[in-house]
């Protein structure tokens, strides 16, 4: 997620919808039928199904400066609940941005059948479905889905990720070139992020260094919201409840 746009803004929504159309096409060149749903309470964003099986998927994205992040916001328990019927689900993260050492996310996701992925592993099944087969290639979804279900639940990174990786690697020995090329794409793709970020945030402190008084309290007021929360406590009135006898 940029971190050019504000949080909850027209453009922050719009870049989230942009990721669930990317993990849709990518499952599309795998070979799986994909459909992006458009209810957005209680469902996961992308369903997609085969002949032999089916699963839910959703998309992440954040800021680079977010930081703590905790499993809530991974919602690998709500990706269960969101099912509705099919056997698996998954998370596609940026791989950076993933705990690496231990984080209740991968018990979970051992325990609930709910895959986490990468965009790099998308980046490397795509690949895979147009040097070999799209058959071959939900057939190897498939092979990683029971390896997390069959894992005994651990909140072990290490752990987790050694069995997906490795689930991956030893399907085919073809992967193992386009394993290596993503990798690489893959810190390409961080470092661009970073001086991106760098630069805005750079920026954005000169900005503000440069502001007057009277702009930095507006500045500040704005970030708050507080004209916003004065018009909402302003806008409560009695609403008749205690009058219905």
């Amino acid at each position: 997620m940029p971190e050019r746009y504000v949080h909850d803004s027209s453009e922050e929504k719009l870049y989230s919808k942009y990721t669930d159309v990317v993990i849709h096409e990518a499952f599309k060149a795998m070979g799986f039928t994909s459909l992006v749903l458009k209810e957005r309470a209680d469902v996961a964003d992308i369903e997609c199904v085969t002949d032999t099986y089916s699963f839910v998927a959703d998309a992440k994205a954040f800021r680079l400066s977010r930081t703590a992040k905790n499993q809530k916001d991974f919602k690998v328990e709500a990706m269960d609940n969101w099912k509705h019927g099919k056997p698996y689900a998954m998370i596609v993260c940026p791989v950076y941005q993933l705990p690496s050492r231990t984080s209740q996310i991968y018990q979970q996701a051992s325990s609930r059948s709910v895959c986490i992925g990468t965009y790099t592993l998308l980046a490397v099944l795509a690949r895979f479905a147009k040097e070999s087969s799209k058959p071959k290639t939900v057939e190897m979804v498939l092979e990683i889905f029971k390896a997390v279900e069959a894992l005994n639940p651990s909140k072990s990174a290490s752990s987790y990720w050694k069995t997906v990786n490795r689930t991956l690697l030893d399907f085919d020995d073809r992967v193992s070139s386009i394993w290596r090329e993503e990798k690489l794409a893959s810190n390409e793709a961080m470092r661009i992020s970073k001086a991106e970020a760098l630069t805005f945030l750079a920026e954005e402190r000169a900005r503000i260094m440069r502001l007057s008084r009277d702009e930095a309290i507006k500045e500040v007021l704005r970030w708050r919201k507080l004209d916003n929360k004065i018009q909402a406590v302003q806008s409560v009135a009695e609403n008749r409840i205690l009058n219905l006898e």
